[in-house]
């Protein structure tokens, strides 16, 4: 399971200059793909909504870049530069999202999440959990009865090696 990547102008932390090429590489890669951007108040407990909400959009960046700190791109449908230099970035490389913390307001946050296939989730908790070897691998069942929810998760032995592991290394 991948980490966050959290990039602060204050902060002391060795691998800070990493995290910061980690994030620059991700911003670069953005080149002519299509972002959702969300722009949130920090409310006072801190813990921001993301849903989607009116006023979010989505945009396609052109030469999206990192100069000093600053992130520098432009909109496919403007000429115009735009900037923004951040107190901090927290990049999730998992759910393919950039946070950015802006100088300038420091009760804003900015979402940037890479658009494409939106996974459909589903939390289980405490499911009934039933599995049987076959030829082809192994087939796993969960079922959640308080959602009426049954999943079927046939599994290679590949995939099934991968999720033992997984297991095993929490």
């Amino acid at each position: 399971m991948s980490e966050l990547i959290i990039w602060q102008v204050d902060s002391n932390n060795p691998q800070k200059a990493v995290y910061f090429t980690q994030i620059e590489q991700w911003w670069q890669d953005l080149n002519l793909k299509e972002v959702s951007w969300q722009q949130r108040l920090i409310p006072e407990t801190g813990q921001i909504n993301w849903e989607p909400q009116r006023f979010d959009e989505n945009l396609t960046l052109v030469s999206p870049q990192i100069r000093g700190i600053t992130l520098y791109w432009h909109k496919l449908t403007f000429e115009d530069e735009r900037s923004i230099t951040p107190q901090k970035l927290i990049l999730d490389p998992v759910a393919e999202t950039l946070d950015i913390y802006p100088q300038s307001q420091s009760n804003l946050a900015i979402r940037i999440s890479k658009l494409g296939i939106i996974y459909q989730k589903f939390e289980l908790t405490d499911p009934l959990i039933v599995s049987k070897n076959t030829e082809d691998g192994t087939i796993l069942l969960l079922r959640d009865k308080q959602q009426q929810l049954e999943i079927k998760i046939n599994l290679s032995q590949n995939s099934l090696k991968q999720l033992l592991d997984n297991l095993q290394a929490d």
